[in-house]
């Protein structure tokens, strides 16, 4: 059963940028970083929710873009399958009803997703960037 719409969020600008705030404390791991990351864990469940969104955005839109001259080939095929179930995965889980800890660790997979394509820090500056300039984010 689905519990999640399969469609890439529209996720405001605002938004955008809590969540890269959000997994930004997440990667920085200091005392710092967590005397902050008890603010966002108070949200909880909508905290989780947030990331589950935040992370169906990155994987589709970030993450796994296929260059354009493979996107007919079955490589570009199967990426875009990888990408549907880890976004269902993401979202179904992080919408079951956990709460500050499903977001963390789902914080944490999108960490090492973004590590294997660029260094963190810069990686959420772009996306921060778009949102800033109103470049639209996702598109159903």
């Amino acid at each position: 059963m689905e519990t999640t719409s399969p469609k890439v969020p529209q996720l405001a600008p605002e938004q955008v940028l809590r969540a890269c705030d959000y997994v930004e404390l997440v990667w920085q791991d200091d005392e710092e970083a967590w005397a902050r990351l008890e603010e966002f864990h108070r949200d909880g469940k909508e905290l989780a929710q947030l990331v589950g969104e935040f992370g169906a955005l990155l994987l589709d839109r970030y993450l796994t873009v296929v260059p354009a001259g493979h996107v007919d080939c079955e490589a570009g095929y199967v990426m875009d399958k990888l990408v549907a179930v880890a976004t269902r995965y993401l979202k179904r889980w992080c919408y079951s009803g956990g709460g500050a800890h499903t977001a963390w660790i789902a914080a944490g997979f999108l960490i090492e997703c973004m590590q294997e394509v660029d260094q963190v820090h810069q990686f959420l500056a772009d996306i921060r960037r778009d949102a800033y300039t109103g470049r639209p984010m996702a598109t159903t």
